[in-house]
């Protein structure tokens, strides 16, 4: 148990680190897109780990980067986007067995409709559905590049992980 803990903690670490890193990444230009690099760690811990292990590390990490660089909204959309894209990228891995890739490509597709829900939510017009198209589409290729960043961290740790984690 104290293992998993570990792991679980280095994991959010690293997310929040790669959070950190992204914030002095520049904007492409498209408002509310970002590459999203700490959900590689939320990617591997649901290959590496389980899924209960993901959603911590995706909840923690929102948290405290929210209450470090956010603010209650930026907190709302993206526990709106972890809820709905974790929701489908468990799904696709328990029940589908999917690639990393392909569950990667999905968690970015539906983070995005989290996020365009709860902007429904708070601005109470339809008009935001018109920003849908540009953020699937980018959700898609946001997703695409994670995943295949994910893949390549699987390969090189998936070893060291399953022998850390041997007994838990």
């Amino acid at each position: 148990m104290v293992r998993k803990i570990s792991v679980i903690s280095l994991f959010s670490a690293f997310a929040i680190l790669a959070s950190y890193i992204e914030t002095f990444i520049p904007s492409i230009g498209i408002p509310g897109v970002k590459l999203g690099l700490a959900n590689i760690m939320v990617v591997l811990a649901l290959f590496l780990l389980d899924s209960e292990s993901a959603i911590i590390i995706d909840v923690v990490r929102i948290v405290i980067v929210g209450l470090l660089f956010g603010n209650i909204f930026s907190i709302s959309f993206a526990l709106a986007g972890a809820f709905v894209s974790l929701t489908v990228m468990i799904i696709l891995r328990k029940v589908f067995d999917f690639s990393i890739i392909t569950v990667s490509i999905f968690g970015g597709f539906f983070h995005n409709v989290g996020q365009i829900i709860v902007a429904f939510i708070l601005v109470d017009s339809y008009s935001v559905f018109g920003y849908l198209p540009v953020l699937l589409i980018t959700g898609i290729i946001t997703g695409l590049i994670i995943g295949i960043l994910a893949k390549i961290l699987y390969e090189r740790t998936s070893m060291l992980c399953k022998k850390i984690l041997k007994d838990y």
